[in-house]
């Protein structure tokens, strides 16, 4: 059980060591690039979709071609 503990501890002491010495990147200001994916998914998502033909929901009088 101690062992355990003692991997966890050293493994988060690493982590925030990594941390502190990774460089600091400005945050991201790319929403184009963001934009640009999300579009990329709505396209894939509609050519992945099967088109359903549209029913009219109402057929006027006299037009049921009985």
């Amino acid at each position: 059980m101690h062992g355990d503990y003692v991997h966890h501890l050293l493994h988060r002491l690493r982590a925030e060591q990594l941390r502190i010495e990774a460089p600091r990147r400005p945050p991201r200001a790319d929403p184009l690039r963001t934009r640009l994916g999300w579009r990329l998914v709505e396209v894939g998502l509609r050519l992945a979709t099967p088109r359903v033909p549209q029913v009219p929901l109402h057929v006027p009088a006299g037009q049921h071609g009985d």
